[in-house]
């Protein structure tokens, strides 16, 4: 039957390249997964579209008749609802696997850019759809964010606002929402998609960075039927996955939005948007000057994952070879995780600054002392197969002022939050022998932090010999190693 049709549509030449075999595993197509889930939800939204009504009026009542009048409406919306979540857990793990496998280095920065275009599009259908049912739930998650825009530097925040919002009123914004989530997103993803499929069609699949070496001829797929029939069936599954699940978890329409049932609710943004949302939280970022230094940080954490091409410029994609880059996204995503499971336990709640500290500290702190020894076991494993100086392990020096600077930093991060903490408390609250004590406590942790500092980087520096003026006080147990 695939010879029947290959004849007469000429299915065997294509103009998509063939594909290696190496890549037909589900690793590799965890982005094309991520599209499936798109036309998912562009079939059920398209359903959905003929009831539902964008006005603040009867959002919610067209809705309400889809989930108790329409047939399968429940299972309708489930589905709907559960495939945009895989999409956006899908934009994700796409993301970090292109990160640790380094497919953003040349020639193709251009499509991480694109790739990180569409990641911010796939964000953007989470938080126009969300508000779309009108529920207690989603308009009051929708204000947060909405309020996390408007404290943005001007003109960015000014043109968001009108972009998003309109003139204001809340008929101006449900439709605003309504024809972003359902004409200008989607028009942006496909044109996004299209220029990402002509650039894979250029460049083709990235080469693997581990196990044994590529060949210099890879055993190649044809796109029909090879290729078109594994994506089929990947398809299949996660099909049958996200129909499974929608069954036996069938969504629950919250109540409608009033201002009076949004009073007895505790505002929170959906989990995708959580990890930010606790962020927001801690005590140093609240007011208006402090809502803008830490939507900065964010912004600034979006920008740096953008231009990740021009800063990991290195030729080395594998990740053995890539210590630093590899232990910056392990805490990356460990932080995303602990913060969105903070956030969701913590509705409503501030979080002191010290606090904060610790679990953002002490988690960066100990994924990198995981990932120092698990590159240490690696390396002793490695047996001079990887291109290091003679020294087949890390030394057990190096090792130990690694630790020491990461703890140094923990330490100095919590020292700088609690005195700023503190101080604050004292300008704004008055003198107390609390608030003293937890000033004075954190000097003296800061200082001692930056002796630890000083006596760290005089010991780095005696080994290489760039000292000029001794400081014997400091040599004390200098062994020279």
């Amino acid at each position: 039957m695939a010879g029947w049709f290959d004849s007469r549509f000429g299915l065997s030449y294509p103009l998509l390249r063939p594909v290696p075999r190496y890549a037909l595993s589900p690793f590799y197509w965890l982005g094309a997964l991520a599209v499936v889930a798109f036309v998912i939800q562009g079939v059920t939204g398209a359903i959905m579209m003929l009831y539902y009504v964008p006005s603040p009026t009867q959002a919610y009542s067209s809705t309400q008749y889809v989930f108790q009048s329409v047939y399968n409406g429940r299972f309708l919306e489930t589905i709907h609802l559960y495939t945009a979540y895989a999409m956006i857990m899908l934009a994700f793990m796409h993301m970090m696997r292109g990160y640790f496998v380094s497919v953003h280095k040349k020639p193709r920065e251009a499509m991480w850019i694109i790739g990180m275009l569409m990641g911010f599009v796939t964000l953007g259908f989470g938080f126009t759809g969300y508000l779309l049912p009108w529920t207690v739930v989603s308009k009051s998650a929708t204000d947060v964010g909405i309020g996390m825009v408007t404290a943005l530097p001007q003109p960015i925040s000014s043109l968001l606002t009108f972009l998003i919002v309109g003139n204001g009123g809340n008929s101006a914004e449900l439709l605003r929402f309504f024809d972003l989530h359902v004409m200008l997103l989607p028009a942006a993803l496909l044109i996004l998609l299209v220029a990402k499929m002509y650039m894979l069609e250029a460049h083709g699949v990235a080469d693997p960075t581990s196990g044994s070496p590529a060949e210099p001829k890879p055993k190649l797929s044809p796109i029909f039927p090879d290729v078109t029939m594994y994506l089929f069936e990947l398809s299949l599954l996660f099909g049958a996955g996200m129909l499974l699940i929608s069954a036996l978890f069938p969504l629950n329409l919250p109540p409608q939005y009033t201002p009076a049932a949004a009073s007895q609710f505790i505002p929170q943004p959906d989990w995708y948007f959580l990890w930010v949302y606790q962020v927001l939280k801690i005590k140093i970022f609240e007011g208006s000057t402090g809502l803008a230094m830490a939507l900065t940080v964010v912004s600034a954490i979006f920008v740096l994952l953008i231009i990740l091409p021009f800063i990991d410029r290195g030729k080395n994609r594998e990740i053995s070879k890539r210590p630093v880059y590899t232990t910056l996204g392990v805490i990356f995503v460990t932080e995303v995780v602990v913060l969105s499971y903070w956030g969701l336990v913590t509705p409503g709640m501030i979080i002191p600054v010290e606090q904060a500290a610790l679990v953002v500290g002490g988690t960066a702190l100990l994924m990198a002392v995981g990932s120092a020894l698990v590159y240490r076991l690696m390396y002793s494993r490695a047996k001079g197969r990887l291109a290091l100086a003679p020294a087949k392990s890390i030394p057990s020096s190096e090792l130990r002022n690694g630790l020491a600077f990461t703890g140094l930093v923990a330490l100095g991060a919590f020292s700088v939050g609690t005195l700023v903490n503190g101080s604050a408390g004292l300008l704004m609250g008055g003198l107390s022998v609390a608030g003293l004590e937890v000033v004075s406590v954190s000097a003296v942790l800061l200082g001692l932090d930056l002796l630890g500092s000083v006596f760290l980087i005089y010991r780095l520096d005696l080994r290489t010999g760039n000292i000029k003026r001794r400081v014997r006080v400091l040599e004390a147990g200098w062994r020279g190693n």
